[in-house]
């Protein structure tokens, strides 16, 4: 059996540790919830991407302060993708038509990286994607570069040969088809994957354009 000295003890403990608890619903530090998304995969704490620099196709070089301001998507392709570049940018245009509305100081953006340097400027690359968008913004760069930049946001990219008896120039590049989501500040914040739904991806960057600032 407990003596009475026993008995005290474990009623100062347990006073000490509701205490401790209190304090720490009453003064520990806010965890910001996270905004309620559709499409959007917001990560719990953004990350900042390394050193990068890339050529856009208005002869600028696209370095991290380029893409702050704005949230963007950002996805890696092509342009002699047969099938998933040229789906997902018309599905991106549809949701970029859906915010055209936004003041431009603010609006999202949408940026296609080519990762096929062999047969991809950085202009050929910007009429690309222009074709799907106006607001579409286009970069490439040496494969350094680019194996660098998508490293930086966890996707990866190979160049797969041509098929036998084709070209030697008819290969395909295989790539993640998942779109990687940057803040305002330009750090990594989630991902939007595939199947895309435009309304959604579009009500997510409204919303997070909103609530979230720049």
């Amino acid at each position: 059996m407990f003596n009475r000295t026993t008995a005290w003890i474990l009623v100062v403990a347990l006073a000490a540790g509701l205490g401790l608890w209190a304090a720490r619903q009453w003064f520990g530090p806010a965890v910001p919830a996270q905004p309620q998304t559709r499409a959007v995969r917001l990560f719990p704490e953004p990350r900042a991407l390394p050193a990068y620099s890339l050529q856009q196709s208005d002869g600028t070089r696209l370095v991290p302060g380029e893409l702050q301001g704005h949230w963007t998507l950002v996805f890696l392709g092509f342009t002699h993708c047969p099938d998933v570049c040229p789906t997902t940018l018309a599905e991106l245009a549809q949701a970029q038509k859906q915010w055209e509305a936004l003041p431009d100081s603010t609006r999202p953006r949408v940026l296609f990286v080519s990762v096929d340097p062999d047969r991809d400027t950085a202009i050929a690359a910007g009429e690309y994607a222009h074709a799907f968008h106006r607001d579409t913004l286009a970069a490439t760069g040496d494969l350094p570069a680019l194996e660098s930049f998508a490293r930086s946001l966890s996707m990866v990219f190979m160049k797969a040969p041509a098929e036998p008896g084709a070209p030697p120039d008819r290969y395909n590049v295989d790539h993640t088809a998942t779109l990687a989501v940057l803040d305002p500040q330009g750090r990594m914040a989630g991902i939007v994957q595939p199947p895309l739904v435009p309304a959604d991806i579009a009500a997510d960057f409204r919303m997070l354009t909103k609530t979230m600032g720049r």
